[in-house]
């Protein structure tokens, strides 16, 4: 028999009143597809698209070596050639795909190609989870892979180059033998491997001890005191003030949608868990989390941490390096600091948002990538764009959606809730029975400006914590506060002025400046007062070392000389 006269009588054995049926000689089972999509979708959702798409494609390969091998002596065959060729006969029997495969290839190295029409798995795919930005016909790839490996006696691997389930008019699969595919199979080869698969479960199953730890944790904080964070607490975020509650409002109706968001705020506000409640609150919460501090890398380095590398693109490349794009793939990627970026990195990061596709540092060609992305800046990017440091498509691009959050000076109803959660938090995590906040420690708290915001905040509790005597925090314990008092004229102006003069003379001052100028003329006066100390300057100013050096090479200031502070 030859494989074009297979009909679907000789192969199917069966009751009319049901019971066992055997296809090729072979237990088979009748499957709703719709029931099978719907578990393809419980599987991206809970294990991840990386994770599924293994167990799915491994699913098929199964199915295509226990194909062959049935197929081998049940069918007695012209030549062992119509049997390596039956594949694609078997999948149109089966209901999975419409095979056609072409006749006229132009490249020699490949040993199998097909045109699929009315894919099961992409119209399932379409259905339960909406058009995908890369190919989705896994278990068919899967099952094609595994009857030729079985039928040649090589591993070979089939790679789908189009996709209904992606917008393409058809599937188109090309198959390979591992050696005739060479490096291009290597992104291929995970869902293939059982030790890949088996890794990825156990990071979910670690990721899942970790959260159950962290519940544990939880709840013997609030049988501490019960009452700690009461109402404030919304999403794993303190929230007791108008302004706070606006930023959750904002950030709840913003994580519905997959647009770009640009989280603007002082440096310490909390923009990070701003981030993190947008992905836990949106479609992509069982993908990754992925968070980068642009400011706090040097140009080249970043390229290769944001978009990846080709082996040997550049000395110590010794092998592929997906980027952290990739990495995010399924899910978010927050970019904390975007306005540090270098201005030749903000176009290749413009075209990765435009086109969802990246190409790592020495590649050639591009790779699609499913990523919301995430932008945070304590800087004002209009004021970048009108001086040139930061491009202004980009900053529409980015801006689509944007939430600013207040500083902790102008919410101090947030105060002692942030800094009744992080004193249980911090006695948990060191094993000190300390409860609560005397009431001249709360006096305290509420009377210091907080430049530093949340994160000054909560290193002074933790400290706090460290240093009491009792159960209780009392104000000896707590930093001296320094009052709620807006920046005098030596703040304001020009570094070493006391007084007299334009720069320094009485509130306004200050009137007519821009705000970058404000900044830098602050930042200079607080140098001074530090003494140059620039660690000091940066505690008093809330920021962090590295952004104030940042900051000082812009202004023009020489760096400390060495063995200086």
């Amino acid at each position: 028999m030859r494989a074009a006269d297979l009909r679907i009588d000789d192969l199917l054995e069966m009751s009319p009143t049901g019971g066992v049926i055997r296809f090729g000689g072979s237990r088979t089972l009748l499957l709703d597809a719709v029931a099978l999509g719907l578990l393809r979708t419980q599987l991206i959702e809970t294990l991840g698209a990386t994770v599924a798409r293994g167990l799915l494609t491994r699913l098929g390969y199964s199915h295509g070596f226990r194909a062959a091998e049935s197929m081998r002596d049940c069918v007695a065959w012209d030549d062992l050639h119509q049997w390596k060729i039956a594949g694609g006969r078997l999948h149109r029997l089966q209901g999975m795909v419409s095979f056609e495969p072409v006749t006229e290839r132009r490249d020699p190295s490949v040993l199998a190609e097909a045109i699929w029409r009315d894919s099961y798995e992409a119209e399932q795919h379409v259905l339960h989870l909406g058009q995908a930005s890369e190919p989705v016909c896994w278990t068919l790839c899967g099952f094609a892979s595994g009857y030729l490996s079985r039928t040649t006696g090589q591993a070979v691997y089939a790679v789908e180059e189009r996709c209904c389930g992606r917008g393409d008019e058809v599937c188109r699969m090309v198959a390979r033998t591992q050696q005739q595919w060479g490096d291009a199979i290597e992104p291929h080869l995970q869902y293939y491997e059982r030790d890949c698969l088996d890794a990825s479960l156990r990071t979910l199953r670690s990721s899942l001890r970790r959260l159950e730890r962290r519940l544990r944790d939880r709840r013997r904080e609030l049988e501490v005191e019960p009452d700690a964070v009461d109402d404030a607490l919304e999403g794993g975020l303190v929230a007791r003030s108008a302004g706070m509650r606006r930023v959750l409002d904002l950030a709840r109706r913003m994580a519905s949608v997959d647009s770009t968001v640009l989280v603007t705020g002082e440096s310490g506000v909390g923009k990070e868990r701003i981030a993190r409640y947008l992905h836990a609150h949106s479609g992509r919460t069982a993908g990754p989390f992925v968070a980068i501090n642009c400011g706090a890398l040097p140009e080249t380095l970043l390229e290769s941490e944001l978009f990846g590398h080709a082996k040997g693109a550049f000395t110590g490349a010794s092998r592929d390096r997906p980027g952290l794009f990739e990495a995010a793939h399924g899910g978010t990627l927050m970019l904390d600091e975007i306005g540090e970026i270098p201005p030749a990195l903000q176009v290749r990061l413009l075209r990765v948002l435009q086109e969802r596709e990246v190409r790592r540092v020495g590649d050639n060609h591009e790779r699609p990538v499913d990523v919301r992305v995430v932008a945070a800046t304590h800087r004002d990017l209009k004021q970048e764009v009108a001086a040139g440091r930061f491009r202004e498509d980009l900053f529409y691009r980015i801006g689509v959606l944007a939430i600013d959050i207040p500083p902790l000076r102008e919410r101090p109803d947030d105060i002692l809730p942030l800094a009744r959660r992080q004193l249980l938090h911090t006695a948990a995590r060191f094993g000190r029975d300390v409860r609560g906040l005397s009431p001249a420690a709360a006096r305290r708290l509420l009377s210091h400006r907080w430049p530093g915001n949340v994160r000054e905040l909560h290193n002074a509790i933790e400290r706090a914590v460290v240093l009491a005597r009792g159960t209780t925090i009392d104000e000896q314990a707590l930093p001296e506060p320094e009052p709620a008092a807006e920046p005098g004229p030596a703040a304001l102006g020009a570094p070493g002025t006391t007084g007299g003069g334009p720069a320094a003379g009485g509130e306004g001052a200050a009137e007519g400046l821009p705000l970058a100028e404000v900044e830098r003329r602050h930042i200079l006066a607080t140098l001074e007062a530090a003494e140059g100390n620039r660690a000091e300057a940066a505690r008093r100013l809330g920021i962090g070392s590295a952004t104030l050096f940042r900051k000082l090479k812009r202004y023009g200031v020489a760096p400390a000389r060495r063995g200086g502070r």
